[in-house]
């Protein structure tokens, strides 16, 4: 049985575009809220990315992590992000949704416990950031029993030799880190390095979705639109912070923006 995940991709590469991939961190700035823009966005963006807002997120920049402090401050827990997700669901059902956030949560939370949380949230899909091959491989084949997608995540840095067995190893989805950076940080890299270096782990496996992500705005999207999947976090964060700030309708700004990033790849 085909996944949503992978029935999102289809569906994009049959009207001959990228799949456009959107971050937002859960319970930003209020739980409802949160779920009031994940809904609004879902309408352009053709997967999902959730966060669990963490205290100390390693990978994420000042933009994320500004909305990760937000919401921890508006007391979001665990269970919460569940809740977020599973309200999604009832509405959108057939929209995917991946959580992402870092292993020592689901390891605080109980791994078992946790996946079956993610089951009955009907979360299609997770990135576990701090939890790199091969240590992911037992988690991964956990995730797999339970149809979640796994999602590996591999840099410019991945050598080939490992990029091989990550690919072996990866479900329906391989997350290509563009640049060595946190997120939100300035695409360091010429659009042009980007894709040769994605095509090569792209033509390891062609059936596989490869997406990418760090460095992605309106500005940028364009040129990276030869991607199965390009994700936008930083600056749909980036609008929260501004329209709260203004006192303006986050959910319509926000969905603004996924609207423009959508028009420029189709």
């Amino acid at each position: 049985m085909s996944s949503l995940i992978n029935k999102a991709f289809q569906k994009a590469r049959n009207e001959k575009r990228t799949a456009l991939l959107t971050y937002t961190v859960a319970g930003d700035n209020t739980k409802k809220k949160s779920l009031e823009i994940l809904k609004s966005i879902s309408n352009y963006a053709d997967i999902c990315e959730l966060g669990f807002p963490h205290n100390t997120p390693i990978a994420d920049g000042g933009q994320i992590q500004t909305s990760a402090y937000r919401a921890i401050k508006n007391g979001i827990k665990i269970n919460d992000v569940f809740s977020i997700a599973k309200n999604f669901k009832i509405s959108k059902k057939n929209k995917p949704i991946i959580l992402m956030g870092y292993y020592n949560m689901i390891f605080q939370y109980g791994e078992n416990k946790f996946l079956e949380r993610c089951k009955n949230s009907k979360i299609d899909g997770l990135i576990v950031v701090d939890l790199p091959y091969p240590e992911n491989k037992k988690f991964s084949i956990k995730c797999k029993k339970k149809r979640i997608n796994f999602i590996q995540l591999v840099s410019p840095t991945t050598s080939n030799t490992r990029l091989k067995k990550i690919i072996k190893d990866s479900h329906d989805m391989i997350y290509y880190i563009s640049m060595l950076s946190t997120t939100g940080g300035k695409l360091k890299v010429s659009p042009k390095k980007i894709l040769e270096r994605y095509s090569k782990i792209k033509n390891q496996n062609k059936s596989k979705n490869v997406v990418i992500g760090f460095g992605i705005t309106e500005k940028t999207i364009k040129s990276l639109k030869k991607a199965d999947g390009l994700v936008v976090g930083s600056q749909i964060c980036k609008e929260i912070s501004k329209s709260i700030e203004k006192r303006q309708n986050a959910v319509t700004n926000v969905t603004n923006i996924v609207k423009r990033l959508k028009n420029k790849i189709i």
